[in-house]
This record gives C-alpha cells, structure tokens and sequence, in this order.
C-alpha cells in the first residue's frame, strides 16, 4: 500500500488508474488524514488541468461538433481552409455536408469538395441540395462565379432555409473576409452571420502578434486601432488580440446570443506560435466572455490541424 501510494504522489500511476483499481476502498481507508488531505489536492489539480488543457485530436473534437450544426467561420485569414479541412473530415466520417458563404470565396480545387454547384435561382438551389447530397455526401454551393476565380455565396436568409431541409448534417458558412490577413476587425456590414448559427469559429492569426498596424499587414487596421486602443504603426500585443476577440465590435460581432464560440488561434506552426497562442488565449479567457466555450490551438497547413484546446 504504502509503494503504491508513493507512485500515486509521484504521478507514476494515474487518477484514472487509481479509480479503476479494485483496491482503491482499501488505500483510502488505511490513509492517514494528513494523506487524504494530499489525495483530495491531487485530484481537484488534476480535474482541473484536465479541463483547462484537452487533448490533441480532430477539427471535429476540437470544436465541439455537434448533430445538425450551422457553423459560421469569421475573423481573420484562413477560414476557406477550415472550411473544406473539416467538410472534408465530417463528410469522411459519414456525414453529410453543405459548404458555402454569405460573401465571397475562392471557388473550390479539385478534391475540396465533393459537387459545386452554382445558379441564382433559390428552389433549383434546394432542389440539387436535397437530390444529390446523398450521393456526393459533400456539396458546395453559391449564386454565381465572379472575376479571379470567386463565387459569390448566398444569403443569410436561403441558409437558414437550408437548415430545414432532411439530410443535411452540419452547414459550413464562410461568412467573413479578410483578404488572408492575419488579423482584422469587421466593417459595418461584416459579418454576416445567418440567424440560425448554432456555432461561430471565428479565426486569429498568432503570426499577427507583434505586426505593425498598417494597410499593408492588418485587414481594416483604422478599426482595428480604435478597437484595442493601439495607434497606427504601432504593433499588436497579445492583449490587443485578445480585446479583438471579446469586444463587441469585435471578430465575433453579429454572433447570435444562442450560439457557442470557439476562437481559433491558426499558424502556432510557426516560430513559438504555441507560446504566443497560450499567452493570447490566456488573455481572453481572462476578459470571461459569456459565449466562448474554448480556444483551439491551430495549424491548418500541418497535416494535423489542432495542437491543442484551451477550456476556460
């Protein structure tokens, strides 16, 4: 008894381990009050840390996915390839997935999508949704091709028409730009968030910490700066990326108050990306915004996605 709690103390054997052992009741009623005392400590430290810090797993995990989602993707650079990552993974898991935006995308590479289809009518647009989703189980759909190769996507209103529709497991809407900026702050009319949104992604850039705020660097950075109180040319702290996460003007702006939040920190692929992401994420759990449920720690250009999730 008294080597097995030393390995208990020392973290040799885990929680989960001592809770399946079938001496268990033995050891805690041979302990000594002072050894209870230091059982109780160890096991609200580690519950504690259980829930502060998850586990590596899929996109799907990591944001919390649930049946019949309507996910909107806002915030900075990235979101298109978010997008089709996790399309790809749900759809490979048997569900199907309806991809699109309520403003403007790239149009699709091949082997993003399963279909693309394109028109401006409202009811043909349903219908191709509702007779070959079953085929395709990954249908991406918009009102009509622009210049460089974009679509324009549908509105907010049709989207929430969809949600309706059998069959359809989870609804993907890029439903703001940034111009693959790192970090940005919404215009007046961004973003555009269908109503029926039952989870917001909204996407930071780590690699934008420490930027200078200009034109050239920061999507909107007049806004930016009257957002996080940081003057033109200075440069981003992490408590400025935080404060673009919970402010109300900021990247989750428009977000239905029924809907969950996930921030997303991408790129901590790069140099200390991890740390600088643990910083910022710290930051904004401290500000206890009502709706943010977790913080997904993000490299979408890694062949694994999500490096961590921070829970509040």
């Amino acid at each position: 008894m008294e080597e097995c709690w030393k390995r208990f103390c020392i973290g040799l054997i885990s929680e989960d381990d001592l809770t399946l052992t079938k001496d268990l009741r033995f050891l805690l009623s041979v302990m000594e009050a002072d050894q209870r005392i230091i059982y109780s400590i160890i096991k609200r430290f580690v519950k504690k840390n259980q829930k502060e810090e998850g586990p590596v797993g899929s996109l799907t995990e990591a944001l919390g996915i649930k049946a019949r989602e309507v996910i909107s993707l806002v915030g900075a650079g990235g979101k298109t390839t978010l997008m089709f990552r996790l399309a790809k993974e749900l759809s490979l898991r048997g569900k199907k997935v309806v991809t699109t935006t309520t403003t403007k995308i790239l149009e699709p590479a091949s082997g993003e999508t399963g279909s693309l289809f394109v028109d401006t009518d409202e009811t043909r647009i349903k219908d191709f949704v509702r007779d070959h989703l079953d085929q395709y189980y990954h249908v991406t759909i918009a009102r009509e091709r622009l210049a460089a190769g974009k679509l324009k996507g549908l509105s907010p209103n049709l989207i929430d028409e969809l949600c309706h529709l059998q069959g359809i497991d989870v609804i993907i809407v890029e439903a703001d730009g940034a111009a693959g900026r790192p970090v940005k702050a919404p215009r007046e009319n961004e973003p555009v968030i269908p109503t029926g949104t039952t989870l917001s992604v909204a996407i930071l850039g780590v690699d934008g910490l420490a930027m200078k705020l200009s034109e050239e660097n920061i999507f909107q950075p007049a806004r930016v700066s009257k957002i996080t109180g940081v003057p033109m040319g200075g440069r981003l702290t992490d408590e400025a990326m935080a404060i673009l996460v919970t402010h109300p003007e900021g990247i989750f702006k428009g977000t239905p108050p029924s809907s969950r939040v996930v921030a997303f920190l991408n790129k901590v692929d790069t140099p200390r990306g991890v740390a600088k992401a643990k910083n910022i994420a710290r930051k904004i759990l401290d500000k206890r915004h009502p709706q943010i449920e977790r913080i997904v720690l993000g490299q979408l250009k890694s062949e694994t996605p999500v490096a961590a999730v921070i829970y509040p």
